[in-house]
């Protein structure tokens, strides 16, 4: 399991980022002092660092200089401040990503998940992207081809790029909303209701059951996930 430490003086922000996490499989650790914070990342092993800028104690500006002392791991700056100073600062401090309060839950999972990706890929322990295997569905996206134990399972365009979207990024919840501004873009406009529509009808062609969904899982009320 990803470990996970935010270093965050507002709780509220903090418990919300923590619940959202380890509802996708991240073990969270909360720390509300920037000198704490530094400490608990020289005891222990983390695989991502979620930074406030303004904290009691050390800074978030210090706290990326002293991470980059000694690690590579991803550091994910979340902060109120919008200047672009900041973000510039933050980056050339050492900083991997930038996020400006308020944000969703999901776009910080999304991008945690490509950080660890791209570190892992970078230190050479990650397999091939161009197929995603699991449990007797393989997706090839180099081919474009979907099979199901063996058997291809045609897809329209549009399904195919939901299908990938969810499976690239496992165990995290998107809304329909998510899904919708991520395969058709922001700017279009249609209802959210179609996003239902074309999970409905990918599950009758990759699950065994459709009712009972092995791959594409239903949250009432939050949106969907793709199992591990």
């Amino acid at each position: 399991m990803k470990k996970i430490l935010i270093i965050e003086d507002d709780i509220n922000i903090a418990e919300m980022e923590r619940d959202y996490l380890e509802l996708n499989g991240y073990s969270v650790e909360i720390v509300q002092d920037g000198n704490k914070g530094i400490d608990m990342i020289m005891g222990e092993m983390y695989d991502v660092i979620i930074v406030d800028l303004m904290l009691p104690g050390k800074n978030g500006f210090e706290i990326i200089k002293e991470v980059r002392k000694k690690f590579e791991i991803p550091v994910i700056v979340v902060s109120a401040r919008n200047e672009d100073i900041d973000k510039i600062r933050g980056l050339n401090f050492g900083a991997d990503d930038y996020m400006t309060k308020p944000f969703s839950p999901a776009e910080l999972a999304a991008r945690i998940k490509s950080h660890i990706s791209r570190y892992e890929r970078l230190k050479g322990n990650n397999f091939s992207s161009e197929i995603i295997a699991v449990k007797g569905l393989e997706i090839n996206r180099a081919s474009h081809r979907v099979t199901v134990n063996g058997k291809e399972v045609k897809l329209t365009s549009k399904e195919y790029e939901i299908l990938v979207f969810l499976a690239s990024n496992p165990n995290i919840v998107f809304t329909k909303g998510n899904i919708f501004d991520s395969i058709w873009g922001s700017e279009f406009i249609g209802d959210l209701a179609t996003v239902a529509v074309h999970i409905q009808k990918i599950r009758k062609k990759i699950e065994k059951d459709p009712q009972n969904p092995e791959f594409i899982e239903t949250l009432w009320g939050t949106g969907y996930r793709f199992k591990l």
